[in-house]
């Protein structure tokens, strides 16, 4: 052994050729954590006065090769200063180009991901060999970032800068066909034949059999671009980009500007621009609530591991209730492996549940994800049936009739009737008690809430309610299910709505304020979509269903009367008076047109404004902020009580929620988050500065005194 460490060993092969390898201790997978870094400094320097050296081969000595940077570590840096943070990026960008510079061939192995980092010292190498089961990419952009490790100064070099545009600026995992096809990699070979396959590769380098010189040179020069061809290729993909990006994702045309600053520039030259530009993203807003929401994503997906040590095994699934929510349940849950039955009291419902679940599919086979034959084969793992009779092996039951607790409460009392006395039973309920539907039950400890949202197949969230009666193993088993079917679950206690809705429902307070203020709804949507949201509150009502939105309206009025109670009746009201239930029925604030694929169109409906006449109770004259402040003071100040109360344990999981259950801005990073980037101080001043709209404006006494000390939510 020429050099081992903790993460990187140094290992003389045969005549010359010494294997460079990454297996970090302690982790399942690699990553450029600082001792990584510093590893590999030192074996590039090693290597550089190696005697006899006459080949490099870069292998992992784990499933994946590296999955990139570890941002727990190097999100600290962001916070230093500039000119710091510059030499520290340029520190490390030499490390790579001093492995480049060595005087011998050198060829990565690629076994499985190599992400951002990852993949950058693969192209630091002459020669790239990748498995067919590996995957590669540069996702930095979606961190608010770019990549930083010379990824914007060699992809375009190797493959040419549109192929490295779409590449950086997408952010997206490639597989190796893809990667082969652009020449990202030299060649793909099947994951026995991979290191049999890179040495031969280096074997012929070594004996001058290929060039590596020859390979390593594009990436030492200026890019071969024409400066027509510069502007052609730069400036309309830049407008591409921020079309598709939008105005609040900067990086992804930053990078692109990087690139073609750096066009006319040796590598050297080229990398300073990159690290200069990656400094100035690493420091946006954006970046830090996106790197926030990615280490939130990892904390929740800490917190439903640790469940699994109780969970039970869920080999067979059922949905009670078909139709479109129904279907959307089995479909998810067939197309992840568990079969599941889908029961209803009438044959119309199972036929709308299983055309449910066969457009989904038929939807995967169209994009080419799907093979007919595994589609005929997901599809027969959905059993319909209009009776208990096969519900003694089931695992799990997910209850999904209408939302009403007496009928929730007698379809749940009837199965557990039928199933055996392990079986969990979830109620898909978004609204409703689980400890009151747990009444009906005889074993309530085997009972729990299971809230899917609406598309379940684009859905991410799922919410696993904790009854007071709940068992921790109904809480584990259900946890594990909602994983297993492809869901990032977040385990909530019992009140009111849960987490997602009752945090909603207040921001739809606000918005009925705004109306009863006299405000255009077409206004507050702008204003609304402007700040972020996917889409306006108006809009999102007619979406959800006028007719949901004013039952779960009441319910939380019942639960919470002292702050969502309203006796005068609201622009809810009005529209479901006059039965415009939104986009089920065609008409709620705006109309809805089907356009050429098929999907709801709104549009203007001047008519509308009769309707809600009415329930404008005066004229005020409000700026685009006070808009903004009326929606998201009641929504940042519901999460907070929630978070408060033990309704969920975590900020991070409180925000996640949000931005997986409603859409809430990701590049905002969150409800709690974003009264960080206010300042908690400022941001109770700002609501006190509302505090004639009632109670729903009105700080804690916990967050005034958070504001008092300087706290924050995170970090």
């Amino acid at each position: 052994m020429i050099y081992e460490g903790k993460a990187i060993t140094l290992e003389a092969l045969e005549a010359g050729i010494v294997e460079l390898k990454f297996d970090l201790k302690g982790e399942s997978v690699n990553k450029f954590n600082r001792l990584a870094l510093e590893e590999l400094r030192h074996a590039v320097d090693t290597l550089k006065g190696h005697a006899g050296l006459a080949g490099v081969l870069v292998t992992s000595g784990k499933d994946v090769f590296i999955v990139g940077a570890d941002i727990t570590e190097f999100v600290a840096n962001f916070r230093l200063p500039d000119d710091q943070l510059l030499a520290a990026n340029l520190e490390v960008n030499r490390i790579f180009s001093d492995f480049e510079d060595l005087p011998v061939p050198t060829v990565a192995a690629i076994n499985g991901i190599a992400l951002g980092g990852g993949l950058e010292m693969c192209l630091a190498a002459d020669f790239r060999v990748m498995s067919t089961a590996a995957k590669v990419g540069l996702p930095e952009v979606k961190l608010g970032i770019y990549p930083g490790f010379g990824g914007t100064v060699r992809l375009p070099r190797l493959i040419g800068a549109d192929n490295a545009i779409e590449w950086i600026a997408a952010g997206k995992e490639h597989r190796a066909d893809e990667a082969l096809k652009v020449r990202v990699v030299d060649a793909v070979v099947a994951p026995e034949l991979l290191r049999d396959a890179a040495l031969d590769l280096l074997r012929r380098a070594v004996a001058g059999e290929l060039d590596h010189k020859a390979r390593r040179q594009p990436k030492l020069e200026k890019l071969k671009l024409n400066p027509i061809e510069q502007m052609m290729a730069f400036e309309t993909a830049k407008g591409f980009v921020a079309g598709q990006a939008g105005p609040n994702y900067p990086a992804p045309v930053e990078a692109i500007k990087s690139i073609q600053k750096a066009a006319a520039l040796g590598r050297d030259k080229a990398i300073e621009v990159e690290a200069a530009g990656f400094v100035k993203m690493a420091k946006t807003p954006a970046a830090q609530s996106l790197i926030g929401l990615f280490l939130n994503d990892q904390e929740l997906k800490r917190k439903a591991k640790a469940y699994d040590k109780l969970a039970g095994q869920v080999n067979q699934a059922a949905v009670l209730g078909a139709g479109i929510m129904g279907g959307g349940i089995a479909y998810q849950s067939a197309s992840k492996g568990t079969p599941i039955l889908m029961k209803d009291i009438n044959e119309a419902g199972i036929e709308q549940g299983l055309k449910e679940a066969a457009k989904l599919f038929g939807k995967l086979v169209e994009k080419g994800r799907l093979t007919p034959a595994k589609m005929a084969e997901s599809l027969n793992a959905i059993r319909p049936t209009l009776s208990y009779g096969d519900f003694g092996t089931v695992d799990i039951v997910v209850e999904a009739v209408v939302e009403n607790p007496k009928v929730k409460q007698a379809v749940l009392a009837e199965v557990e009737g039928h199933v055996n006395e392990g079986t969990i039973l979830a109620s898909n309920t978004s609204t409703i008690s689980i400890s009151l539907l747990a009444q009906a039950l005889k074993r309530p400890e085997n009972f729990v809430g299971m809230h899917f949202f609406n598309p379940v197949h684009m859905m991410p969230l799922v919410e696993v309610i904790r009854g007071e009666k709940s068992s921790e193993q109904a809480v584990a088993t259900t946890v594990a299910y909602a994983k297993k079917m492809g869901k990032n679950p977040i385990v909530v206690n019992d009140c009111p709505g849960f987490l997602v809705n009752r945090v909603l429902f207040p921001y739809f307070g606000g918005f009925a304020k705004l109306v009863s203020a006299g405000v255009d709804f077409v206004r507050i949507d702008k204003v609304m979509e402007k700040f972020g949201w996917p889409m306006g509150p108006a809009y999102l009502m007619d979406v959800v269903g006028i007719d949901t939105g004013h039952h779960g309206r009441d319910v939380m009025a019942e639960g919470f009367p002292d702050r969502m109670k309203d006796d005068r009746r609201s622009a809810i009201d009005a529209l479901y008076d006059a039965g415009r239930l939104g986009q089920k029925n065609g008409k709620g604030f705006y109309v809805y047109e089907t356009d050429k694929k098929g999907k709801p169109k709104k549009v203007a409906d001047p008519s509308v404004l009769d309707v809600l006449k009415p329930v404008v109770y005066e004229q005020r004259e409000l700026t685009d902020d006070d808009i903004l402040n009326w929606m998201m003071i009641p929504l940042c100040l519901e999460t907070v009580r929630c978070l408060e109360d033990g309704i969920v344990e975590t900020a991070a999981e409180a925000d996640m929620g949000l931005v997986y259950g409603i859409g809430f801005p990701p590049f905002r990073g969150g409800a709690l988050r974003y009264i960080d980037a206010i300042g908690v101080a400022e941001f109770v001043a700002q609501a006190d500065r509302y505090a004639e709209l009632g109670p729903l404006y009105q700080p804690t006494a916990k967050l005034r005194e958070m504001a008092a000390q300087g706290q924050r939510f995170f970090g």
